[in-house]
């Protein structure tokens, strides 16, 4: 009998529910905080949730300042200029508050504000280096469900020097306390909800079929999808409906969850797509969901046969993966990424950075530089024969 090792970390305190943001001043005061950076973008702090929250802040005694300068993808100058925010204001916590980006975003700023090194010393390893100073308590709020960022010890960042995205990651960048709170996502365009959701799903299917023992993550990662699979097309036709809003930020914050076992080539593929095309994550992540699906098949049917049975799916691997597509067509996300702004000249280089992105050596099948270009060739042309061979 074989025995199996792993080694598992699970995530944080989460107040979900319409109206939970309520409690978040308080929360923070009962951390000892005196004195909040708000981390958001300019976009979050007009809605009208963010006025009356800096008005709780006021009323439990913590004085509050506003970092809304959060691009959608986070810069590394973005991070530099919160520093000096959080500096100025002598701040001894972070609250981020946004999509996946602000989240990032001020993870981050509280990462660099306790140390003197370079970011990019913390890109992702199995031993991050120390820090030179304590890390204020950090507070999440996703306004989005996708990233799933809220509960995650990483965050991406771009280096605006190397175009190319990169990965932090330090145990002290989870959050302390997360406020799941739908109606904070009511409002949101129909094509964000797509896409993000979109990305939730990349989330918890690449984690399931990552090969590695962590049953923990596996049953969170298959709830996450029955979750979406209930939920996602509501959400997006049907902006005000709460139970659909708050099931697809529990199944983000899930997915998030299981994905410590590792993601895959879809990741591996979208970073330098995101990176040299300006995509959204999300939106890129659905459009090469079926190709990569399709590729890894040798390695990943038993599983997504699985999966297909505990989500209602009949056929197997083709029905997931036709499910896949369908839901994409439901959502309006493109069949090509072509669409993305990818063109036959960027594939070398595309694939090559895919490479060596630090998610493709998890993916379940074996992916060198020929099989992503492989991969993204197909993916440009919108045809799925061949790839599992």
């Amino acid at each position: 009998m074989t025995i199996l090792q792993g080694t598992w970390r699970f995530p944080t305190e989460v107040l979900a529910g319409p109206g939970r943001i309520a409690e978040l001043a308080a929360r923070a005061r009962d951390l000892g905080a005196r004195r909040a950076l708000l981390v958001s973008d300019a976009q979050v702090a007009k809605l009208p949730f963010f006025a009356p929250l800096e008005a709780g802040f006021a009323a439990a005694g913590i004085a509050t300042a506003r970092f809304t300068g959060t691009h959608p993808d986070p810069l590394a100058s973005d991070v530099a200029a919160g520093v000096a925010a959080f500096r100025a204001h002598e701040a001894d916590i972070v609250v981020a508050i946004g999509g996946g980006s602000a989240l990032d975003c001020g993870k981050t700023i509280a990462l660099a504000a306790a140390t003197d090194r370079p970011l990019w010393d913390f890109e992702i390893t199995l031993a991050a280096p120390a820090l030179d100073r304590a890390m204020v308590p950090i507070l999440a709020v996703p306004t989005t469900a996708g990233t799933g960022s809220e509960v995650g010890r990483a965050s991406v960042i771009t280096d605006e020097q190397a175009a190319r995205k990169v990965i932090l990651l330090h145990p002290q960048m989870l959050p302390r306390l997360v406020v799941l709170d739908p109606e904070l996502t009511i409002g949101l365009p129909a094509t964000l909800t797509a896409w993000t959701g979109m990305d939730a799903l990349a989330h918890n299917l690449e984690a399931y079929c990552i090969d590695a023992w962590h049953p923990m993550a596996d049953g969170v990662a298959v709830e996450g999808m029955r979750l979406i699979h209930g939920s996602l097309v509501t959400a997006t036709t049907d902006g005000r409906n709460l139970a659909a809003r708050g099931t697809m930020l529990a199944a983000a914050s899930m997915g998030a969850t299981a994905f410590q076992k590792g993601l895959g080539a879809i990741h591996s593929l979208s970073h330098p797509i995101g990176a040299h095309c300006h995509a959204h994550h999300g939106l890129t992540n659905a459009v090469l969901m079926p190709y990569v699906l399709e590729f890894n098949r040798p390695a990943i049917e038993p599983k997504i046969v699985q999966v297909a049975r505990c989500l209602g799916i009949g056929g197997g691997f083709e029905g997931f993966r036709d499910w896949v597509i369908d839901l994409r067509k439901a959502l309006g996300i493109p069949h090509t990424v072509e669409a993305l702004g990818v063109t036959a000249p960027m594939l070398d280089q595309l694939s090559e950075e895919a490479f060596r992105d630090p998610n493709t050596p998890d993916n379940p099948r074996p992916a060198d530089t020929a099989a992503l270009r492989r991969i993204l060739a197909a993916a440009l042309e919108g045809r799925l024969d061949g790839l599992s061979r």
